[in-house]
């Protein structure tokens, strides 16, 4: 029951990183995004991650904790990006 219930919790939390993904790519600035919080989020997945492996608790659970992993990840590619395009418009 614990691994649904995390699932669950993971599934509800992730739902938002397309969502937010999809925004920062439309506003096409890192005006409104945060670095610290995209990193401090990437590293309590890396934690999450870490310590299912490290417990031996290698579920589908961890699949859900990958996948979020992703979509922050490349919401981190997208912060650059835009960071680049509001360097290159201030030119």
């Amino acid at each position: 029951m614990s691994e649904i219930l995390e699932a669950s919790m993971l599934i509800c939390f992730g739902m938002s990183w397309p969502i937010s993904l999809i925004k920062n790519i439309k506003a096409g600035t890192a005006k409104s995004m945060s670095l610290q919080f995209i990193l401090l989020i990437i590293l309590g997945y890396i934690a999450g991650i870490t310590a299912k492996i490290l417990s031996n608790n290698i579920s589908y659970v961890l699949v859900v904790y990958i996948l979020n992993l992703m979509v922050v990840t490349v919401n981190l590619g997208v912060y650059f990006y835009n960071l680049h395009l509001d360097k290159k418009a201030t030119i």
